[in-house]
């Protein structure tokens, strides 16, 4: 039994480094002067929201008074109503409250064995 809870916490150091490891990889890719590579990363900073936008879009040519923009109004509702649920707006402060989750639960984990 006590060799089972070795190779256990042994198998969990392993994951923690290779953890650690990565963190650190990403942290030094935050650090490059590339032009291209900034714009991705501020690209993830603030993910754009492109549902949210076309629907609001919509509602304003429903609401508007001309009678063409009407039928054009209730399509750009639902593409928009769609794409809220299809696209995936995550940002780097999502992975990183989710990377938080995780240590946390991590950290529980190991209170645990000991």
């Amino acid at each position: 039994m006590d060799e089972g809870v070795r190779q256990g916490i042994d198998k969990i150091k392993k994951v923690r480094d290779s953890l650690h490891r990565r963190a650190k990889i990403y942290s030094e890719l935050g650090r490059m002067d590339d032009r291209g590579t900034a714009r991705a990363l501020g690209a993830l900073q603030r993910a754009p929201a492109p549902g949210k936008k076309i629907t609001k879009i919509g509602f304003i040519f429903l609401l508007s008074p001309d009678p063409f923009t009407t039928p054009l109004g209730i399509p750009m509702i639902i593409a928009g109503k769609y794409l809220e649920k299809v696209y995936n707006g995550a940002t780097i402060k999502d992975v990183g409250q989710e990377t938080k989750n995780f240590f946390s639960d991590y950290s529980h984990l190991k209170d645990k064995m000991s």
